[in-house]
């Protein structure tokens, strides 16, 4: 059963059977722009998500078949004061911070602040008709969400440079070879293949996953070696887990866990 909740041209859908939670950014006639309003609900709606025991796996999208988002309100950032808007960040990473596996589903024009989020998200499975881009400097401006230090880390600075300071559009086979995006498929597959990658995270601990993307995380935040001592601490923390244990005992007895996350 789905249920759902309306924000400011975002629409949340919960499938409890799937124990999935749907994000979509539903403004298809502006091709799923993103006011200043809706990103601060997109932290707090993921606040509420974080909390909710029958949500494993977050998927964010976009409303249609054109685009997942074209970006954000230029008019709106005239009016926004500076402060305002050096904060947006924090916003946008509100997937990158939620202990649970999210996946960017991506089709056509995936721009500016959509882009920067779909970046925040662990996973990017993208139709084959999409479309990367941060246009700023068309504007005068750059990023100023995540944009130019996501891409960088996840391309190299060579890459992030072609892409950023020529304003370049990057087509989703070249940003897949990148290493922008997970899995491209044809449109028809999409939603299927978003799916059943959600249904394939349920199966995983809770704990362990939630655990997992903590230190996958740190990876990029710190030199090797302090990387290394999260991962061992969270090593022998997860030693001592019932799920742990019942990972063992299905295995040694040729049988699919039953994980609670404890």
């Amino acid at each position: 059963m789905t249920t759902a909740t309306q924000y400011d041209h975002i629409r949340v859908e919960k499938n409890k059977a799937a124990q999935t939670a749907t994000i979509i950014f539903d403004r298809p006639e502006k091709m799923n722009y993103i006011s200043m309003l809706a990103r601060a609900q997109f932290s707090e709606i993921f606040d509420e998500l974080n909390a909710d025991e029958d949500v494993r796996v977050i998927i964010v999208k976009g409303e249609g078949d054109k685009c997942f988002s074209a970006g954000g309100s230029i008019p709106q950032f005239m009016e926004t004061h500076p402060e305002e808007l050096s904060r947006l960040r924090v916003n946008v990473a509100a997937p990158e911070r939620s202990p649970k596996p999210v996946i960017a589903q991506l089709q056509g024009y995936t721009f500016g602040v959509g882009f920067e989020i779909a970046m925040a998200c662990d996973f990017r499975i993208a139709a084959d008709d999409t479309l990367l881009g941060l246009p700023e400097m068309n504007l005068g401006m750059i990023p100023g969400s995540g944009g130019t230090q996501r891409v960088a880390r996840a391309v190299g600075l060579t890459r992030a440079k072609d892409m950023i300071m020529r304003a370049r559009r990057i087509p989703a086979d070249e940003a897949y070879q990148w290493g922008l995006l997970t899995k491209v498929v044809s449109k028809a597959e999409l939603e299927n293949e978003v799916n059943s990658l959600a249904d394939e995270l349920v199966r995983f601990s809770p704990l362990a996953q939630r655990v997992c993307k903590e230190v996958l995380n740190a990876a990029e935040e710190g030199p090797l070696s302090t990387g290394l001592e999260i991962e061992g601490r969270a090593y022998g923390m997860l030693r001592c887990t019932e799920d742990f244990k019942e990972g063992v005992d299905a295995f040694v007895e040729k049988r699919k866990p039953k994980f609670t996350g404890k």
